[in-house]
């Protein structure tokens, strides 16, 4: 089968009767103005022929194009699936395409994305994960944004409030401490933490704010208490079989992400451990998935998908701040069956 030939510019230019210069401007999208009766009769041919308008000529004529580039660490985490879900619903919702990129958590990827995203004129980008402590790793981030805005690109995150960028601020302190709080008020006195690397500033502010919330109740959170692990499935299956294989004694884990605590289950059925008969477990998060898990999951509930459609709005939307804006979202505490009061 032989593929159709795509009709060329100039072919329209030729049927309208107009210049190779004038039937771009007029598909293209420039700024430039074009009489009326000369746009129509280049549109009109446009339609006869079947002509394809080249998307990156538009964004070269426009400097801006019709792409939303969403860059997140793992989409295979419902966490941040979820959110993406909400920045492709706004995104949709005003007539773009959204472009997603996938960063593993390194800092060096995330700067191409931006690169990428740059030169193909998109005209915004949501950032999506936790940033790290390694202020020059910040440093270089931000300068990649400020060189994405001053082509006219618009960038919102969603994370911590450390750049230059609007940002939609998850409760992750306060959310982990009034969860420490809750398990206390449970009658537990000995935990173990999960947490991801002490670089990831999600994990330092989940597990600061988790001890705050058990000092309230007069109970210190040791920091060999607190085993590192992968932000994943499997990253909370191995930080749990080794807490296990230290003899930690705990009577309820806190994973500092949902997927961690649904690996730390796994790993505590395969040690023969029942949860919460023998050890109670939490996360953080809420992500949808929780609902096909028995036993259901003790979380601090995250808005995930107004979180994203948030960072959209503050992209998308019409900039009159002349200082970065922070929108901050709350956090509740979900108790389930995966705890029990002692």
């Amino acid at each position: 089968m032989v593929a159709a030939r795509q009709v060329t510019l100039a072919e329209v230019a030729e049927h309208a009767g107009a210049s190779l210069a004038t039937a771009s401007r007029v598909l293209n999208g420039s700024n430039r103005q074009v009489g009326d009766a000369l746009r129509e009769r280049v549109l009109l041919s446009a339609r006869m022929l079947g002509y394809l308008p080249n998307a990156s000529a538009q964004a070269l004529a426009r400097n801006s194009s019709s792409l939303v580039g969403l860059v997140v660490h793992d989409i295979t985490d419902p966490y941040f699936s979820s959110i993406a879900a909400g920045v492709v619903r706004i995104a949709e919702a005003a007539g773009l395409v959204v472009v997603l990129g996938t960063t593993g958590r390194k800092a060096e990827r995330e700067r191409e994305l931006l690169c990428m995203l740059r030169a193909h004129r998109a005209k915004a980008v949501v950032l999506v994960g936790s940033l790290t402590a390694d202020a020059e790793a910040t440093a270089r981030l931000d300068e990649q944004l400020k060189l994405f805005i001053d082509q006219g690109g618009r960038v919102a995150c969603v994370g911590q409030a450390e750049l230059s960028v609007d940002t939609v601020v998850p409760a992750n302190e306060p959310g982990a401490e009034a969860l420490g709080r809750a398990l206390a008020g449970l009658g537990h006195r000995r935990f173990a933490v999960l947490a991801g690397s002490t670089d990831l500033l999600t994990s330092r502010d989940r597990v600061a704010g988790f001890r705050a919330g058990l000092a309230e109740s007069g109970i210190a959170l040791p920091d060999s208490a607190v085993v590192r692990g992968e932000f994943s499935r499997d990253g909370g299956y191995a930080a749990a079989s080794e807490a296990l294989a230290a003899g930690i004694d705990a009577t309820c884990l806190f994973a500092v992400t949902d997927v961690m605590a649904l690996g730390a289950m796994a790993a505590l059925r395969d040690a023969g451990l029942r949860v919460p008969d023998d050890m109670s477990v939490a996360g953080f998060g809420d992500i949808p998935t929780l609902r096909d898990v028995a036993p259901t999951l003790t979380t601090v509930r995250l808005p995930l998908e107004e979180m994203g459609a948030r960072a959209a709005e503050l992209a998308l939307g019409d900039r009159a701040a002349s200082r970065p804006r922070t929108v901050a979202v709350g956090a509740d505490v979900v108790l389930r069956e995966s705890t029990r009061r002692l």
